[in-house]
């Protein structure tokens, strides 16, 4: 399935926060956690995290360290910060309601179209 670019992008900063929120990652267990989450339909690339993960980092939203992995392998680890608590809470609340708002929309509608199509 492809999902359009521009709904990975307005949903990129909530789930990279709120895969934080559980807890300090580095971008190879990040991407893989959106892949699991997504049930293999998201498949993010290098190039689309970590400029997101940089932009985060420069509005205070998380912290990176390095550190060493067992294999000694240094990574960059990434945690949330407070304000990139505040900010997952408020994307929280943004994402209800456009997806109350569609909920209404689809259930007003008497057949989604891909069924029409015969794609569902």
């Amino acid at each position: 399935m492809h999902i359009d670019k521009d709904l990975v992008a307005a949903s990129a900063t909530p789930l990279v926060l709120g895969i934080l929120a559980d807890g300090e990652s580095y971008g190879y267990a990040i991407l893989k956690r959106v892949n699991e989450l997504s049930g293999g339909r998201m498949q993010w690339t290098d190039g689309m995290l970590y400029p997101l993960l940089h932009r985060l980092e420069r509005l205070g939203h998380v912290t990176s360290s390095w550190q060493a992995a067992d294999s000694g392998r240094r990574r960059k680890h990434y945690a949330i910060t407070d304000s990139g608590l505040v900010a997952l809470a408020e994307r929280r609340t943004q994402w209800a309601v456009v997806a109350e708002a569609l909920g209404q929309v689809w259930r007003s509608v008497e057949q989604p179209p891909t069924a029409a199509k015969g794609w569902a």
